[in-house]
C-alpha cells in the first residue's frame, strides 16, 4: 500500500485486523457461493463484494438512517464501478465464513463511501467460467485484463523474470544491454517486418531476434550479455507465436555447450515458481537423430510412452510386396506405435481418422493391428505371419490385450514424421475419452543436440539452407566435412524442450570470419556484402562465443497451463497479426506516405479491407 491513498488491498484483511478503520478502493464484484447480484439481503441489510488486484472483500452495507446516502450509492452503483469505502472490520457471524475466500472471516462495516467512475453495460461479464470469443476478449482486453486467471499470469511472469534478471546479473555477472530495434535484413530465417525511412528506397527491417548484436557485444569484450528482448517475425500468428514476442536472450564468451546448458538449467531452477513444485537438473538430452527415430519430431513431448518401434526385422522375411518395396529404398524401413487399451477407447472413426491424418499430412498409409482378448493379432497381415513371428512382433511393440498398432513402411524421415505426428494425435484422442496420459502438472525439459548444419530447401531439395541460422558453429569432429560434404555436417546447436514444445533454441557461433564467409557464400549462396559489418568485426580478434534464447511468452504459458501464448501477453495479437482493440495496422493518408517516397495502390488496399 505504499504511495497509494488506501490503507489495505482487499485480499490481506483476517481476523488479526478485526476493530480496525480500513480504506478499500476496488470494483464491485459478486460472491460465487451467493445471488449472481453484486448485493443481498443478509441478516437485514445488504453486503457487496469489492475486488482489487489482490482478492475479495465483502461489505457490509449500511441501514440506519444517518448512512442512508451511504446505502444508496452502493445500493445502485453497477457492476464493475470503482468505488472507495471506508469502514470498520468485523467478524462473521458465526456459519456465515466463507472458507474458500481468504478473507472469509471477516467483513467491513461501510461507514463513508465514494463511486469514483461508474461501470456502463459489459460486453460480457468479468468472470473466469464464462464463455467469451478470443476477439471479444481481444478487443475489449483491459476488461479481460481484470479476470482472476490473467492477472495470475501476468504477475507470474514479472516475479520470474525478476527472479531471472537476480541470477543472471546479480549472480552470474552477465550485463543487461538494450540492442537496436531499428536494423537491417538478415539472410535467411523468418520475413522481417520493413520500416521505411526517409532515404529513397531504403529501409530498416525489425529484428527476429539480437542475433548479430549479441555476438557483436561479445566481440566488443562485454563476456556475458543478457536481455528481455522484443523479437519481430512478419509470420502468421499461431496458438505459440505471435507477430511480436519476447526472447530471454542470452551470449557468453569463453563458453561451450555444456556451459550454456547448465547455465540455463541453473536459471530455471532459480526462477522456478514455488507452486509448480521442483524440477531437477541436470536435464536429460538426446540427439536430433534418437529424437527422430523414437517420436517423429526433433521436440518430442517425453510424458507419455508409445515410442516408435522399428520392426524392419520382425517383417523383413515375409513375402509382401508393400514391405518388401518399402525396405528396397536406401533408408527403407518399417516402423510401429502401439496404443495402449486403443480397442477401448478408440472408436473406428477415431482410426480411419488417423489413417486419413497421415494419407492427407505425409502421403503415408497406415495399417493397424489389434490384439484381441485371447492375445491373437487381428490385421491383413496376420495371414503372412506365423506364430512365432506373431510372438516376435508383440514382444517387439509390447502389446497387451485391447491395444492398437500402428504401422507404416516407407522412408525413414517420412514414417518417423508420419508416426509422430499420430502419436500426439492419439493422445489427443485417448485424453478425450478419459485416459490421463500427460499431466499438465508435470514439467519434462528435454535438450535435443548434435542438429544437422544444413537441410535442403523445401522449394529446391538441390540448395541448402541453415537449419539453426548462419552464424552456427559446425560440431568440432564435423568441421573437415564442412568443406567437402556440408549436408553430413552436425552443428553446435542444441534446442531446450519442455512437454513437447520448444522453449529454448541457441548454438556456438562461428568465430571465425574466413567460415562464416564460406558457410555464407559457398554454401548457402548468400550475398555476404549484407553482413560485411560482422564479417568485419569477427577479423578484430573475435573471441569463441555462444548462446541461447528463451521464448518467454511459451515458457510462461506452459507453467500455468495456458492454451495459447496470448493468455500470459498483455496486449497480444490475433491469430491474423491485428490488434483488435486499436484496429491495427491501419491506413495512412498519402501526405503521411510522402517523406517516405511510398506511394499505395489504395484500389487494392480497397479491395483488401472489403475482404477483411
Amino acid at each position: 500500500n505504499s504511495f497509494a491513498t488506501r490503507t489495505s488491498t482487499c485480499g490481506e484483511l483476517r481476523s488479526a485486523h478485526v476493530g480496525q478503520e480500513v480504506t478499500l478502493y476496488g470494483w464491485i464484484q459478486y460472491q460465487r457461493c451467493f445471488s449472481f447480484l453484486c448485493f443481498s439481503w443478509i441478516r437485514q441489510g445488504l453486503f457487496l463484494v469489492l475486488r482489487d488486484f489482490q482478492g475479495l472483500t465483502q461489505i457490509i452495507i449500511p441501514q440506519d438512517e444517518a448512512r442512508s446516502h451511504v446505502k444508496k450509492l452502493l445500493s445502485n452503483a453497477p457492476v464493475e464501478s470503482v468505488v472507495r469505502v471506508t469502514g470498520i472490520v468485523s467478524p462473521r457471524p458465526p456459519g456465515q465464513e466463507n472458507p474458500k475466500m481468504p478473507t472469509g472471516d471477516i467483513e467491513v462495516k461501510a461507514e463513508t463511501a465514494e463511486i469514483l467512475n461508474t461501470c456502463k453495460k459489459l460486453p460480457f461479464e468479468i468472470k473466469d467460467f464464462v464463455k467469451k470469443s478470443e476477439a471479444l476478449r481481444m478487443q475489449y482486453r483491459y476488461l479481460d485484463l481484470r479476470s482472476s486467471q490473467l492477472q495470475y499470469n501476468l504477475r507470474l511472469r514479472s516475479q520470474i523474470v525478476m527472479r531471472m534478471r537476480e541470477y543472471l546479473c546479480n549472480l552470474h555477472g552477465f550485463v543487461d544491454v538494450e540492442t537496436p530495434t531499428l536494423f537491417k535484413r538478415t539472410p535467411g530465417g523468418a520475413k522481417e517486418f520493413l520500416v521505411p525511412s526517409r532515404e529513397a528506397g531504403k529501409f530498416y527491417s525489425l529484428p527476429q531476434s539480437p542475433q548479430q548484436f549479441k555476438q557483436l557485444l561479445m566481440v566488443g569484450g562485454l563476456d556475458r550479455y543478457f536481455q528481455v528482448a522484443r523479437c519481430y517475425r512478419d509470420e502468421g500468428s499461431r496458438p505459440d507465436r505471435q507477430p511480436e514476442f519476447t526472447q530471454i536472450d542470452i551470449e557468453m564468451s569463453f563458453v561451450d555447450q555444456a556451459g550454456i546448458q547448465r547455465l540455463i538449467e541453473g536459471l530455471l531452477q532459480y526462477s522456478w515458481p514455488e507452486e509448480r513444485g521442483c524440477i531437477t537438473t541436470p536435464f536429460p538430452s538426446m540427439t536430433y537423430e534418437e529424437a527422430i527415430a523414437d517420436y517423429g519430431t526433433d521436440k518430442p513431448d517425453t510424458r507419455f510412452g508409445m515410442k516408435i518401434v522399428d520392426i524392419s526385422d520382425s517383417l523383413r522375411r515375409l513375402d509382401i510386396q508393400f514391405l518388401q518395396k518399402a525396405l528396397s529404398y536406401p533408408h527403407g524401413t518399417v516402423k510401429a506405435i502401439c496404443i495402449p487399451q486403443g480397442v477401448r477407447y478408440l472408436k473406428n472413426k477415431d482410426l480411419k481418422s488417423l489413417k486419413e491424418s497421415a494419407k492427407s499430412q505425409f502421403n503415408q498409409e497406415i495399417m493397424e493391428i489389434i490384439c484381441r482378448p485371447d492375445g491373437s493379432l487381428k490385421s491383413v497381415l496376420t495371414k503372412f505371419l506365423g506364430e512365432k513371428q506373431q510372438l516376435e512382433l508383440i514382444q517387439a511393440l509390447n502389446m497387451q490385450v485391447d491395444d492398437v498398432v500402428l504401422l507404416a513402411a516407407g522412408e525413414h524421415k517420412k514414417v518417423c514424421s508420419a508416426l509422430g505426428s499420430l502419436r500426439l494425435e492419439s493422445a489427443d484422442l485417448l485424453e478425450a475419452a478419459g485416459l490421463v496420459l500427460r499431466d499438465p502438472t508435470t514439467f519434462h525439459f528435454l535438450w535435443v543436440v548434435d542438429f544437422p548444419l544444413f537441410l535442403p530447401k523445401e522449394e529446391n531439395p538441390t540448395e541448402l539452407e541453415s537449419a539453426h541460422h548462419p552464424f552456427t558453429a559446425p560440431h568440432p569432429s564435423d568441421t573437415s566435412l564442412l568443406y567437402s560434404d556440408p549436408t553430413k555436417v552436425r552443428s553446435q546447436h542444441y534446442d531446450l524442450v519442455l512437454n513437447g514444445s520448444e522453449v529454448g533454441g541457441g548454438s556456438i557461433r562461428i568465430h571465425s570470419a574466413e567460415q562464416q564467409r564460406f558457410v555464407l557464400e559457398k554454401v548457402l549462396k548468400e550475398d555476404s556484402e549484407v553482413l560485411s559489418h560482422l564479417l568485419e568485426a569477427l577479423e578484430f580478434g573475435a573471441p569463441p562465443h555462444g548462446g541461447i534464447a528463451l521464448g518467454l511468452d511459451r515458457l510462461i504459458s506452459l507453467i500455468v497451463d495456458a492454451p495459447s501464448i496470448r493468455d500470459v501477453i498483455a496486449f497480444p495479437k490475433s491469430f491474423r497479426g491485428r490488434d483488435l482493440m486499436a484496429n491495427a495496422p491501419d491506413y495512412v493518408t498519402p501526405e503521411e506516405l510522402e517523406p517516405y517516397h511510398i506511394q499505395v495502390s489504395w484500389p487494392l488496399a480497397e479491395k483488401e479491407a472489403k475482404k477483411n
